[in-house]
């Protein structure tokens, strides 16, 4: 039993639990036949269950998981695990029919019924039926109330509600004017520009995959892998002192590691060419600028003539801008987050002197 737990504590290791969250979504989406499958949807629920059953013999699992504040994510990954697996399944069933030259399943459904009493009537029900939940939940777990706010006594960890936790999570490999301002606004702007520059009128009403592979992809990438995965990282695996601890290990105060993270400008000055950091602040950090200037500014040009060459004549220069802007501020969180872990980088441009890191 104890070889199991240290094996599983391995995937605690944010590289390997990243690395692993990517894998699965290029499985997903490049064998979505086989994960639609019945028994690949109650394999995974079966697992789940395994998993959760078997962990709440373990006192450190149990202390974490059972904690009033993380119940709902253990609630959260059933549900994600379920709505990924059945949409998948209804996208790969529409796209068979469509295929084949019939309609979605959903353009077949022509049963109709009456916002009254029928609609209102099963919002009746689900509205008891979610108010009996409430008051079990509550009576069989207590609230989550602590102590008065003591400013001599920080809990230890610190760690903000569920819904910030990947905001929080941000914190580590981002300066805070980054994490808590810049991408948190860029997050709602994308999300409001979607309806403007997603031109694809197909899709629309029913599950496919086939007509919208880059969309769906893009969007379980950002939404499951990134965003959630933070969320359950932030939850069970984040422990004292930020630090990383696998799901049946005890949260040890006392445990402590070096942080050895360096800027770019060290790397280039100090170790790449053995002289000390320029005074000249432009000059100290131009290596990382010029990387910035290129990731925001000339890969994207990069990229139209290139890979999304195609994307770039069916959006447009306007919408393909915005869109590939986004994409790739999306993505330099997995970029800095691989970047601290495989070579302990901390900023690309650091200038302390004027609170500006990237």
């Amino acid at each position: 039993m104890n070889a199991i737990k240290e094996f599983i504590n391995l995937f605690a290791d944010p590289r390997l639990f990243f690395m692993l969250g990517v894998a699965a979504l290029v499985v997903i989406v490049w064998k979505r036949e086989v994960f639609a499958r019945n028994a690949v949807g109650y394999s995974l629920f079966g697992f789940l269950t395994l998993f959760f059953v078997f962990g709440m013999f373990d006192e450190n699992f149990r202390l974490i998981v059972a904690k009033p504040d993380n119940v709902p994510i253990t609630g959260l990954i059933f549900l994600l695990t379920f709505f990924t697996w059945y949409s998948i399944r209804e996208a790969v069933r529409n796209d068979k029919r469509m295929a084949a030259g019939d309609d979605p399943i959903e353009k077949e459904e022509s049963d109709r019924v009456w916002v009254w009493p029928d609609l209102v009537y099963t919002e009746l029900i689900a509205l008891v039926l979610c108010t009996a939940v409430l008051v079990v939940w509550s009576i069989l777990l207590e609230a989550p109330l602590e102590q008065p706010a003591n400013p001599a006594q920080t809990p230890n960890p610190s760690k903000a509600p569920w819904y910030f936790l990947g905001l929080q999570e941000m914190l580590v490999y981002f300066d805070p004017w980054l994490a808590g301002v810049v991408l948190p606004s860029l997050i709602v702007v994308g999300l409001m520009a979607i309806p403007y520059v997603d031109t694809n009128e197909k899709g629309n009403g029913y599950y496919t995959f086939n007509e919208r592979k880059a969309e769906i992809t893009i969007f379980l990438f950002g939404f499951v892998v990134l965003w959630v995965s933070l969320i359950v990282l932030g939850t069970f695996l984040r422990g004292p002192n930020w630090n990383f601890f696998g799901p049946f290990e005890y949260w040890d105060i006392h445990k402590l590691e070096a942080l050895t993270n360096v800027q770019l400008s060290e790397y280039v000055w100090v170790r790449g060419l053995g002289q000390a950091l320029p005074e000249n602040i432009l000059l100290r950090e131009s290596v990382g600028i010029l990387l910035v200037l290129v990731y925001v500014m000339v890969l994207p040009v990069f990229l139209a003539k290139t890979v999304f060459k195609r994307y770039y004549e069916k959006l447009g220069v306007g919408r393909y801008y915005v869109t590939v802007g986004l994409f790739l501020m999306m993505l330099s969180l997995p970029v800095k987050m691989l970047a601290r872990w495989l070579f302990n980088l901390k900023y690309i441009v650091s200038i302390p002197e004027f609170f500006f890191n990237i």
